[in-house]
């Protein structure tokens, strides 16, 4: 703990009082810091267990939309792959929004895609084959998680940032703010107490020399 006062403090009763109630307010500051340090590490916490979960999921899904892929791929070929791949329109779209999490900013990512057409596909099924079908909605299913993962993801690096931050506001609080201004306090009372107590002994010199005085004329 800091034995630190604050430099050039004036030890005056109306400093006192004024850096008492710095020492009021920097303590509720303190209180509300750490409550908001243990409110987001209870969401840091959460959002990494969702972290985990879906990358679990998302391995699982790249792991069986692969093999749709190598089964469709013996199937029709490499060449027929490829030329749906590059003739397929756009499907995805990614929209975002915010959501505040005690203050912290957290993006909400919201993947939208583009259902097939009315009739059929986006290919000529009849020269294509189902595996390719199920490839398809296989790899769809690892672009929505893929999404969320990036979501998840995100909040776990904003929600350590600032846990990060608001930690070493309340260390500082503790450890170096208050300490100084606590120890600034004491020492202004001690100085105050001091000048007391040399008053007192300065008046009481003064009576007796009066009283001597006195004595004398008598």
């Amino acid at each position: 703990m800091s034995r630190e006062i604050i430099a050039g403090v004036h030890a005056t009763r109306a400093e006192m009082l004024r850096l008492k109630r710095r020492v009021q307010i920097a303590r509720r500051g303190h209180d509300l810091l750490v409550e908001k340090r243990d409110a987001l590490l209870m969401h840091f916490f959460d959002a990494v267990g969702k972290f985990e979960n879906i990358r679990k999921r998302l391995e699982a899904a790249l792991i069986e939309a692969y093999k749709k892929f190598i089964r469709a791929k013996l199937i029709v070929g490499s060449d027929k792959i490829y030329e749906l791949a590059y003739s397929m329109p756009e499907r995805f779209e990614i929209d975002e929004k915010i959501r505040n999490i005690i203050g912290v900013p957290i993006p909400i990512f919201e993947v939208y895609i583009k259902d097939k057409p009315e009739k059929g596909w986006w290919y000529n099924t009849q020269e294509t084959s189902a595996t390719i079908d199920d490839a398809v909605k296989g790899m769809e299913e690892v672009v929505k998680l893929m999404v969320e993962l990036a979501e998840v993801e995100t909040a776990v690096k904003r929600l350590a940032e600032v846990i990060i931050m608001t930690k070493r506001r309340v260390n500082a609080l503790e450890k170096v703010i208050i300490p100084r201004l606590e120890n600034t306090v004491k020492y202004i009372q001690m100085q105050l107490e001091e000048r007391t107590r040399e008053d007192f002994f300065r008046l009481k010199r003064i009576k007796k020399i009066h009283e001597v005085q006195k004595a004398a004329v008598a």
